[in-house]
């Protein structure tokens, strides 16, 4: 067969259409990569997300409180301590966590003739995934739920808690009592049999309050005891949001207060408790001294974080 001529201009026709569909794929390359990186946290997209917390790490939880904050705290009532026992005591105990980063936690108990006291700290760092919602707004939803949990009431200093009863409210709950002021003082009646009853002794009244009967079980009253000044309530002056919950608990073998300080500071939250016991129930656990010397603690604590 005869060949057909070969013609020059043709053929760089053809190679100018080529280079050109090249150029317009190479373009349209490059612009999908741009739009994938600023999906992926571009420019653009970093404008809009939320800002990250301030904390990254976390510290050492057990070497985080002061040596002379912790013999403060856990008083050996004279007992003389060896080298051995003292470091024992007030290295403390880590908390077995499996980031570090996120969680840390450290425990230190001292026993005495007089009762025992322990001490826990609980280190969490929040952390959003959400670019919309920022570390910060993550962990003060989290601190919110434990004042929830705690029923810390929401208007600041001053009241306790309205869920928690009062004595009048958990005594004689069977039976609906109402004074007969026709009777005479400590003289009731029970408006179930409409009979008179006679007050309990020591109490013209019947109230069961363990401030005015020492001789009445403390767990009548998980706030026996606290004052306006010493109630459950939000504390104003520690890191970004903060409270305070104390409670009296009875068991068997003997009664102990429990103080918790949580408090949040940027994205951590601090959880401290401090709590005493006594095996002999009619002494009581001091609220105002633990309140005092957990609160000190958790001021030291927020000013180490800060640091």
């Amino acid at each position: 067969m005869p060949r057909k001529p070969f013609v020059p201009g043709a053929a760089l026709v053809v190679a100018a259409a080529l280079a050109a569909g090249l150029t317009a794929c190479t373009g349209s390359s490059g612009s999908d990569g741009e739009e994938g990186d600023a999906k992926s946290g571009g420019t653009s997209t970093s404008s809009q997300a939320a800002e990250p917390g301030r904390y990254q790490t976390l510290p050492e939880a057990c070497g985080l409180p002061a040596r002379s904050s912790l013999r403060g705290m856990l008083p050996g009532d004279g007992q003389h301590l060896s080298r051995d026992e003292a470091k024992k005591i007030y290295d403390g105990q880590p908390d077995i966590t499996y980031d570090t980063d996120r969680r840390v936690g450290c425990r230190w108990t001292r026993e005495t003739t007089a009762g025992t006291r322990h001490l826990s700290l609980d280190i969490q760092r929040v952390v959003s995934y959400d670019a919309a919602v920022s570390d910060d707004s993550k962990a003060q939803g989290i601190y919110d739920t434990k004042a929830l949990d705690a029923k810390i009431p929401s208007g600041g200093n001053g009241s306790p808690s309205p869920v928690d009863p009062s004595p009048s409210a958990t005594k004689d709950t069977s039976k609906d009592k109402t004074e007969d002021k026709g009777a005479g003082a400590g003289t009731t009646t029970n408006s179930s049999t409409g009979k008179k009853e006679k007050a309990p002794s020591g109490s013209p009244s019947g109230s069961s309050d363990p401030a005015a009967d020492p001789s009445a079980d403390p767990s009548a009253d998980p706030s026996a005891g606290l004052s306006d000044s010493t109630a459950p309530r939000v504390l104003d002056d520690l890191g970004d949001a903060a409270f305070l919950n104390d409670k009296l608990v009875t068991a068997d073998s003997g009664v102990h207060r429990d103080v918790t300080v949580v408090f949040r500071t940027s994205n951590v939250i601090v959880t401290l408790t401090y709590d005493q016991w006594s095996t002999d129930k009619t002494m009581l656990p001091e609220s105002q001294e633990l309140q005092d010397k957990a609160r000190s603690l958790a001021g030291e604590l927020s000013e180490n974080l800060s640091e």
